[in-house]
């Protein structure tokens, strides 16, 4: 999978997230979800997230996964664990992720 198709694939998923979250109004008209629908709904994210993360690592570029990219993710779900907010978690990963392969270089 290409790096254009990857961000694609984010774009869409971002566009497909704030349609969803527009629609939602629309369609209930001021009245509150229930809560087991917010639920579900506020973990469409991070389950997307996820599975790119999961895809990125055990598909077809799985070779070029390193001990960084280990640590990335590590960071990532520490980060989340510790309940910050998913774009603070993508930063982070990130930031780790090239600190190491900076440090490392």
């Amino acid at each position: 999978m290409s790096a254009l198709q990857i961000w694609g694939a984010v774009a869409a998923v971002a566009l497909l997230g704030f349609a969803l979250k527009g629609i939602g109004p629309l369609a209930f008209g001021g009245r509150e979800l229930p809560p087991r629908a917010r639920l579900v709904l506020a973990m469409l994210a991070p389950a997307l997230l996820a599975g790119f993360v999961a895809i990125e690592l055990a598909g077809p570029g799985w070779s070029k996964a390193d001990a960084t990219v280990g640590a990335g993710v590590a960071a990532g779900v520490g980060l989340r664990l510790l309940r910050a907010p998913l774009p603070l978690v993508m930063l982070g990963a990130a930031v780790a992720t090239g600190l190491l392969r900076w440090g490392l270089a």
